[in-house]
């Protein structure tokens, strides 16, 4: 007998099949299209070139994120590079009606921080971006992932996608997280447990306790990172929690519209005795504050650990760029940059969590700390809530909203041989910067080691 039962993932895909190829891909309907100043121009250069018209600008939510600068914002940029891409993208929203937040605008920011603030993103959504970390919204049982550029100009054009339906994996994480583990720490302990392939061609579901009792903060920045196992996305079941952050956001449905959304979003949850192609379990006690200690998201270890000695080439080349040695431990690591943002972790409950953290102490004098918020509301929230007086209080910088740090695509890089704690997504070579050293971990790790200079484990915190 044949098992009808779904997974979250398989609901929410199904629901978006528009046509089915025998043996072959599947054309998706995507509800939402995200894009940004870095992906869109040659998709709006190519739609021109072919004379197509863009389908359902509605559809469609721009910001400018990637190469903004995060300090002087009303002043012209003064990089050509970004500054043009900013225009284009001013000129082709304009040309397409498509609603941008750009710069000045008062929602602007990182474009995975400011759809799900608005209520742009939703449960049982179909959602794409020309970015990878897409997978973000995937938070609130949405299916989200990153496409490339000649995907973007499809979508553009058709609202569509032709697909090969990824395989469904569920990694399910019960049991009580030990003190002063956020949820960057319970992505980043599975990521250095399956390896930067683990997910590679499925869409992976977070399930059990852990994930059940994270805010919408914290599921986002589990999903966020799905990507840096290889997955094609994450996504969390909507529940409560999911409702109750939703609810009277500026595009969230409103009065009889919200409870017929809130009714079907309930039955998207994961049938009982429905099978996954792959199903991975992982205890929350063995899960203590994480970095990474290479360059890429898989080679991490808890702060108590000592780095491991290298298993390949590959690992020895990692170790060798980041001046690190097989049993040293993190705390002889000099700390020189703190990045504390990204679309990773720059909504407000970091940013709490932080200045919590920091609040009456200084930053180290060796230590350059950057405080960048996701978004113009996010800022907002900094202020009203006085968050900003403890960060200027203790030496840290508060920039303006951006990707900032995270990537050097704008003026905020990390000079070549220095040490930066941040709670960005990825550690690659050059990533922050030509010859940076990305040191990942979660907000509250990466305060501490701002105050400290170093990297320390939290023995003696309350």
């Amino acid at each position: 007998m044949k098992n009808d039962r779904k997974t979250l993932f398989d609901k929410v895909w199904d629901a978006h099949v528009v046509e089915k190829i025998p043996d072959g891909p599947q054309i998706i309907y995507i509800d939402k299209h995200l894009i940004h100043e870095v992906t869109s121009p040659q998709a709006f250069a190519e739609l021109e070139a072919r004379k197509l018209e863009v389908f359902r600008p509605e559809q469609i939510i721009a910001t400018a994120d990637h190469n903004v600068p995060t300090l002087n914002q009303e002043k012209p940029i003064r990089d050509e590079l970004s500054r043009n891409q900013v225009h284009q993208l001013t000129e082709n929203c304009r040309k397409n009606n498509i609603e941008l937040f750009g710069l000045g605008h008062q929602y602007q920011g990182i474009v995975h921080i400011i759809a799900p603030e608005l209520g742009i993103t939703q449960p049982g959504m179909s959602i794409v971006c020309g970015d990878s970390h897409t997978s973000t919204h995937g938070a609130f049982g949405a299916i989200a992932f990153g496409i490339g550029t000649s995907q973007v100009a499809q979508v553009f054009a058709s609202q569509c996608l032709l697909l090969n339906k990824p395989k469904s994996m569920r990694i399910t994480v019960n049991g009580v997280l030990n003190e002063n583990v956020q949820p960057k720490d319970v992505i980043l302990y599975i990521i250095s447990k399956i390896g930067t392939d683990g997910g590679t061609g499925y869409f992976c579901e977070y399930a059990g306790n852990v994930f059940e009792e994270m805010s919408m903060e914290g599921r986002m920045t589990v999903c966020n990172m799905s990507i840096e196992m290889g997955a094609r996305g994450g996504m969390i079941a909507p529940d409560e929690t999911t409702f109750e952050y939703v609810k009277g956001k500026t595009f969230a449905p409103k009065g009889e519209g919200w409870d017929e959304k809130v009714a079907y979003w309930k039955t998207l949850p994961t049938d009982e005795e429905a099978v996954f192609d792959k199903e991975l379990f992982f205890d929350a006690g063995d899960i203590y504050p994480m970095i990474t200690y290479g360059t890429n998201p898989g080679m991490g270890i808890s702060i108590r650990e000592v780095i491991p000695a290298p298993q390949n080439e590959s690992e020895e080349k990692a170790l060798k760029y980041m001046g690190l040695e097989a049993g040293q431990t993190p705390s002889n690591i000099k700390v020189n940059y703190v990045f504390i943002g990204s679309c990773t972790n720059a909504r407000i409950e970091d940013f709490r969590s932080a200045a919590q953290y920091i609040k009456g102490k200084s930053k180290s004098e060796a230590v350059k700390a950057l405080i960048v918020p996701g978004s113009q509301q996010v800022v907002k929230q900094i202020y009203e809530e006085g968050l900003d007086k403890i960060f200027s209080d203790a030496g840290f910088q508060i920039r303006q909203p951006g990707c900032s740090a995270c990537l050097a695509m704008n003026d905020d890089k990390i000079p070549e041989g220095e040490y930066c704690v941040s709670t960005s997504n990825r550690n690659f070579e050059g990533r922050q910067g030509q010859g940076a050293r990305t040191i990942l971990a979660s907000p509250l790790t990466a305060a501490k080691a701002a105050i400290e200079g170093r990297i320390s484990a939290f023995e003696n915190v309350n």
